[in-house]
């Protein structure tokens, strides 16, 4: 059996202590077979091993009498265990816990669990029976762990608002407190404090003002009369879809809704966010200086502002894997730093009197993480950009301190920083992709294999070249693998060719599109900056055209409409495994992954989607083989409603009404359809009116369906085979997905628990 510890390691450290009821053996140690060469000579390095404890657990590894607490300790000293990082995923776990649990019991149970397995551990393993390794992990781990709990459970009692019990028409006064213009909208969305229309409670809301109506005096300060149609934040529409209810909890918002009619101004913007006004006159001054969609995207660039890419942009940049380019994160904010870094570097060197005096990477360092940060305030500060921010900031204190840039530590401090500010971002799709896209550039560039493949070496340029050109199309395909469990959890679709379109995509706008973006904006201080911008417009140009080559490339798209939360949980342990050792023991988060890969192809399709309402039924699998259709109750005017129906359906067609397919019949008033599924026929009941029905009618055609949907209260005499998904129902479980195969369904409802958001 493999020794406890290396002679090596034994003789540069003092091993913990071993228990000392544990009997001494009575083979000889020296007739040990398992005792290492030179071990019985004298010498300073034997001195561990003339240890009595030390020698009695010598002989216990190599007679396999081990505790498995013992071979726990073993591995975690083995695999180089760095506390760091795990204390990040404690705490992201713990607020993990706190979302997925489901109310205050099962909360204050997880708090408890975090610590009293610190305090066991400190009980356990004291004085001479201490496992250091082990129980540093568990009192850190467990102590975070409850942290993270509490924590997103107190930001949720401090910033949650009650969502309205009703749509509502009210007059409103209130004061902006937020102006996010969207052009491409032709709209400008306003946030105001006001006053609960039931209760009379200050409360905020968020609504939409067509762009017409937009008035300069509109803007933040400004007190504003207007009339608008209000309604609660909406919850899933299915199971697996976006959860605005909860985004708008953590935001504060208790409605959302459209303005109707002329906004009366009862008091102009006076001193408003200087900030944003700056944000926002940057962005049109990009927008006018370079024409067409790539000034949409140069504006993006300079300020964040997103409000003006058509929604065409949107989605080819999505299906080509490029949609982190247009949110300001980790490539912008280290551009932007890098560059202010360089340029200090080369400006300072040129003052003799300076350089002998100061160290110049220390100064630099200072300038280049001034400019980050003032770019992170002028973009908008949103999660991603804050955790660049953080990273970059940290990278250059190491830089300037002589120490290892790039390193997990450096990215579990910045995530630390970010869930202490805002722990309910760790839920939302760009955290996860934020983070995990850095652990993985991390883990990769630190690795032994990549350090020895990109060590300097004598050889041609062009090798050179070579090397780190496949460097990068490797990083980008860790990237992309990484990304697509996270990318297929929340959106339900990835692109398969990102990592081909970022090998071109991020060199591109890393060191052609922002550079000239900032040197034209140099340049319009003395109004030459006309030729820059030119640039800037073919260099996006490019870009736009690499995004919609690769979105419309046959099978661009893997749609994948439903991940469970349990294999979701095995990915993401899985790449936390294999990323945050440095042994080889991260290979075991291999298995997980590849468990994790299986139960996400083995996941069926949903055979019936029905939203929350009530009003919208998708039936997948009908058709034959490759020609399978999605067949709609009704026509949605929402292209939310009707995009969220195709993903977690699983197809990009046009779906087909009800009453145009041959296998359904549908009156004014009801649709009925028979579907061969799990080796027998359901017979579908659905309304498709509110048009009164007597009874006794209704009642003899329940009692031939297996399932009646409806969006209306069906009455108690109308009694289907199987199940009644009416407005009664569908009211308590929310949105529903159906397979018929196992006679099973999973509800929006389950979900949600008892947190705020959900009306309960």
């Amino acid at each position: 059996m493999r020794p406890f510890l290396s002679y090596q390691f034994m003789a540069m450290r003092r091993p913990p202590e071993i228990p000392v009821e544990i009997p001494l053996a009575n083979t000889p140690l020296a007739d040990s077979p398992a005792w290492p060469e030179g071990a019985r000579g004298e010498g300073d390095g034997n001195a561990a091993l003339r240890d009595p404890l030390w020698r009695n657990l010598w002989h216990l590894s190599s007679t396999g009498q081990f505790s498995p607490i013992d071979r726990a300790e073993k591995f975690l000293a083995d695999a180089a265990f760095d506390r760091g990082p795990w204390v990040a995923v404690a705490l992201a776990a713990g607020i993990g816990a706190w979302f997925w649990l489901t109310g205050p019991g099962a909360w204050m149970a997880a708090i408890a669990g975090g610590v009293m397995l610190a305090l066991a551990a400190l009980a356990l393993w004291k004085g001479e029976d201490a496992r250091t390794h082990l129980r540093m992990a568990c009192v850190t781990l467990g102590l975070v762990f409850a942290l993270g709990v509490a924590l997103v459970w107190t930001r949720s009692e401090l910033v949650g608002a009650k969502p309205l019990e009703r749509p509502v028409a009210e007059l409103l006064d209130g004061r902006v407190l937020e102006r996010i213009e969207q052009p491409a909208e032709s709209r400008v969305r306003l946030v105001l404090a006001t006053r609960d229309p039931d209760t009379g409670e200050p409360v905020r809301v968020r609504v939409n003002l067509p762009q017409e109506q937009d008035s300069p005096g509109i803007g933040e300060g400004a007190v504003v009369r207007l009339r608008a149609r209000l309604i609660p934040p909406s919850p899933p529409i299915l199971p697996g879809s976006y959860n605005f209810a909860r985004t708008a909890w953590f935001e504060g918002y208790v409605a959302t809704g459209s303005v109707v009619g002329e906004v009366e101004i009862l008091e102009p913007a006076q001193s408003g966010s200087w900030l944003a006004a700056l944000q926002r006159r940057l962005s049109a001054h990009v927008r006018g200086a370079v024409d067409g969609a790539p000034g949409t995207i140069a504006a993006a660039f300079a300020s964040g502002d997103r409000g003006a890419i058509s929604e065409a942009d949107e989605i080819a940049m999505r299906d080509a894997g490029l949609t982190h380019l247009l949110s300001i994160s980790g490539l912008h904010v280290s551009a932007v730093i890098a560059g202010a870094y360089f340029l200090a570097m080369k400006l300072l060197a040129l003052w003799p009197w300076l350089t002998l005096r100061i160290r110049l990477p220390l100064a630099a360092a200072g300038i280049g993480a001034m400019a980050g940060i003032g770019y992170t305030l002028l973009t908008g500060a949103e999660v991603p950009t804050v955790r660049s921010c953080v990273g970059a900031v940290l990278v250059l204190g190491a830089l300037a301190l002589g120490r290892e840039a790039l390193s997990l530590r450096m990215v579990a401090i910045a995530a630390i920083f970010v869930l202490l500010l805002w722990p309910e971002a760790l839920v939302g799709p760009s955290f996860q992709m934020s983070f995990a896209a850095v652990i993985a550039i991390v883990a990769l560039h630190t690795s032994g294999p990549v350090r020895d493949f990109l060590a300097p070496r004598e050889e041609s340029r062009a090798a050179w070249l070579a090397r780190r050109t496949a460097m990068l199309l490797v990083t980008g395909m860790v990237i992309e693998v990484a990304l697509m469990p996270i990318v297929l959890f929340h959106f339900h679709r990835a692109g398969v060719y990102g990592a081909l379109a970022n090998v071109v995509a991020i060199p591109l706008v890393t060191f052609v599109s922002m550079p000239l973006i900032a040197l034209a904006l140099f340049l319009d201080t003395a109004g030459l900056g006309a030729p820059a911008w030119w640039l800037v417009g073919k260099s996006l140009d490019l870009l736009l055209g690499i995004a919609r080559f690769t979105a419309v490339q046959p099978g661009a798209v893997k749609l994948m409409p439903q991940m469970t939360d349990a294999t979701f949980a095995l990915f993401l342990a899985g790449g936390l495994w294999l990323g945050l050792w440095r042994s080889k023991a991260r290979l075991l988060g291999f298995v997980p992954v590849s468990i994790a890969t299986l139960m996400l192809l083995t996941t069926p399709v949903p055979d019936i989607l029905i939203t929350g309402d009530g009003r919208q039924v998708g039936i997948t699998g009908e058709g034959d083989g490759d020609s399978e259709q999605l067949l709609v109750l009704r026509e949605s005017r929402s292209s939310f409603t009707g995009d969220s129906l195709k993903e977690l359906a699983g197809t990009e067609g046009v779906p087909i009404p009800l009453e145009s397919w041959p296998g359904a019949q549908c009156s004014r008033d009801f649709c009925v359809i028979g579907l061969e599924r799990g080796g027998r026929e359901w017979q579908l009941l659905m309304s498709h009116s509110g048009t009164w029905i007597e009874e006794d009618i209704l009642s003899a055609a329940c009692a031939e369906a297996d399932i009646v949907i409806s969006d209306r209260f069906m009455p108690r005499s109308c009694s289907p085979r199987w199940l009644k998904a009416d407005r009664r129902m569908l009211r308590e479980s929310g949105g529903l997905t159906i397979n018929l195969a196992d006679e099973s369904w999973t509800s929006v409802a389950e979900r949600q628990g008892e947190h705020g958001w959900w009306p309960n």
